[in-house]
């Protein structure tokens, strides 16, 4: 990889950035607000143009090589951004983005990426017989992307918690020198930089649908990628706070027998955001959070999977029950039936006291009653 590629990838991604903000209302690009957004004002956003554009320029001016050895994959990538491009300019169904992320996937499957390994329990390696390897891939990358494109709630949470992944598998990639992990984590973490200067709160820009599916498929492909070297278990911690954000608001719509995939704000980001009110405080504490989990999973790299998988499988069930907007409910509840219980008291003990006064009252006899 040319020294040239990573400053270029910075350089045209911040002057797309600058074009974005000052055209995309032309473009019809912008993010106007309804019930479930978090911010008052129309916003531009399909930032993902800047950022895929950026890494896809930039290698195929100084770095075509790689580009052709991994041509597969890179197709898989655009049209993955041109599925976002297109929801971020006139909404698609989710029925369609799954279906240009399943043929996706199996260009990235051609291209050598796929989930045939699910670890060693108790000595033994589990491994995916055929028929199952190119469905779980699809699974496990769909299920992915839609997760990042879920946590993409707050003014430079995802591009922030992506960058944190990303250096991550940059970290593997370097450890065991593999090229593909290295070149695409590498230059997708120069993109996301040059974004979060423009989406830090406040946001000038939003990632839109074009950035939150392309980083979601990248990042996918780059944990994918690992499992040759790492264990399965390890790359949950890697990429733990969108799985663990997904699996917590599908499993409380579950319990109210609601459709798992029904949008609400009830995401891990809403409920520390209603807890505090201050955007950049709950993005810093969910960043720490991944960046705590991803030291730990690059630590797990070769540890036990059995062991891990506990592990990760007790940290669900314990931000499960900590990220429960219900709790504030019932705690607002038990409030208020504690002061109705002390405004009933009060009065009762008001009512008993008038009582007491107008029975102690003498009765002052007139002339004519004795």
């Amino acid at each position: 990889m040319q020294i040239i590629l990573l400053p270029s990838i910075f350089v045209v991604a911040i002057v797309l950035h600058l074009a974005l903000i000052r055209y995309a209302h032309l473009l019809g690009l912008v993010d106007t607000p309804n019930e479930r957004s978090m911010h008052k004002k129309v916003i531009p956003r399909a930032a993902g143009v800047a950022i895929f554009l950026s890494v896809a320029l930039s290698q195929f001016i100084f770095n075509m090589e790689f580009v052709l050895s991994h041509f597969f994959i890179h197709i898989a990538i655009l049209f993955v951004f041109l599925v976002g491009l297109v929801d971020d300019r006139n909404d698609v169904s989710p029925r369609f983005k799954f279906v240009v992320i399943f043929f996706a996937t199996i260009f990235i499957y051609q291209g050598g990426v796929h989930v045939d390994n699910l670890g060693t329990y108790f000595g033994y390696e589990v491994m995916l017989p055929w028929f199952l390897i190119f469905p779980f891939t699809f699974f496990a990358i769909a299920g992915f992307t839609n997760a990042l494109n879920l946590i993409d709630g707050l003014d430079g949470l995802a591009g922030t918690v992506s960058l944190v992944m990303l250096i991550t598998f940059f970290a593997i990639g370097i450890t065991y020198h593999d090229t593909l992990i290295i070149t695409l984590s590498t230059t997708f973490t120069v993109a996301v930089i040059a974004f979060l200067l423009f989406n830090w709160n406040p946001a000038k820009i939003f990632m839109g649908d074009s950035g939150s599916l392309t980083l979601g498929f990248v990042i996918s492909i780059l944990s994918i990628q690992s499992i040759q070297y790492i264990t399965p278990t390890a790359v949950l911690f890697v990429i733990a706070i969108p799985l663990l954000d997904t699996f917590i608001v599908m499993t409380r719509r579950i319990q109210r027998g609601q459709s798992p995939f029904k949008a609400d704000k009830n995401h891990m980001h809403h409920f520390l955001f209603n807890m505090k009110g201050d955007v950049r405080f709950t993005v810093l504490l969910l960043v720490a959070i991944q960046l705590i989990f991803s030291i730990i999973g690059f630590q797990l790299r070769e540890e036990d999977d059995f062991l891990s998988l506990i592990l990760f499988a007790l940290l669900f069930f314990t931000f499960l029950n900590l990220f429960d907007q219900r709790l504030r409910r019932r705690k607002k509840g038990r409030h208020k039936q504690h002061h109705l219980r002390i405004l009933s008291k009060e009065r009762s003990a008001r009512a008993e006291q008038h009582t007491f006064d107008n029975s102690s009252t003498p009765t002052i006899l007139t002339p004519s009653e004795t």
